[in-house]
């Protein structure tokens, strides 16, 4: 069992690291505190996913908005899955694309979060739960990842909240594999506390190899935790308006 070190500390190390491999994003550029990197080798990562059991037979993929899974979102359009997605911070709620929503040749297009606005249809969580009835997979950036299966680093929230209002209306249960996506300098065995929201994931994803996670924590089953909900989260997230109007818009 290796030393674990402080969290905190890590974070600061890997990503000094991850300047020597990263590519900038055009907003965010270099603060790795705001986006999830894209990297050299991302693509290696996608092959290696693909290449899975798990991936060949999952119909309906949930894949986060970030930069590292550009290649990862092109191959799942170009292999006909349906792909459930957000937008960066969730403001404008869920998206759906489904085969034959991108003409073809236009996959690498809307692999990019600019060009798959032009293809992708929003969604309310109802609408969801009527159309496909179960995500098979999620995937994640991840700013650091521990073999644990917690992700640590960047600290919004976002996969975790996505999480939560999918399992809310039984979309993801605990036959959706998870899996995080990074470098191989963003995982680190270190002490990481862990919250009752945090959403462990089940294999960590890096160029080079695929490691499955010592599942150590259950999957959060609360649903959305309001009292934990940062503030302007409600008011500006659609899908949680429409949770909370569920049970509190009577």
């Amino acid at each position: 069992m290796p030393n674990k070190v402080d969290a905190k500390t890590e974070r600061v190390r890997i990503w000094e690291d991850l300047l020597k491999v990263a590519k900038p994003d055009s907003k965010f550029s270099w603060q790795f505190s705001e986006f999830i990197c894209d990297y050299e080798g991302s693509e290696n990562g996608t092959k290696l996913i693909v290449e899975t059991d798990m991936y060949k037979n999952a119909e309906v993929l949930f894949i986060t908005p970030d930069n590292n899974l550009e290649t990862l979102r092109e191959q799942a359009f170009k292999d006909k899955k349906t792909v459930i997605m957000t937008n960066y911070g969730i403001t404008r709620g869920f998206f759906i694309i489904k085969p034959g929503m991108i003409p073809e040749g236009k996959e690498e297009v809307a692999s990019l979060l600019d060009g798959i606005g032009r293809y992708w249809k929003h969604r309310t969580l109802a609408q969801l739960k009527e159309e496909v009835k179960h995500v098979d997979m999620m995937v994640t950036g991840a700013s650091a990842i521990t073999p644990s299966g917690i992700r640590f680093g960047k600290g919004h929230g976002y996969f975790d909240l996505e999480w939560a209002m999918l399992s809310s209306k039984g979309l993801a249960d605990n036959d959706t594999v998870i899996l995080g996506v990074g470098h191989d300098c963003q995982v680190a065995d270190v002490d990481v506390e862990v919250e009752e929201y945090d959403t462990a994931i089940d294999y960590i994803v890096t160029p080079t190899k695929i490691i499955e996670t010592r599942h150590e924590f259950p999957r959060p089953s609360k649903g959305v935790i309001w009292s934990r909900l940062a503030p302007g989260m409600r008011e500006q997230i659609p899908p949680i308006q429409e949770l909370w109007c569920e049970t509190h818009c009577k």
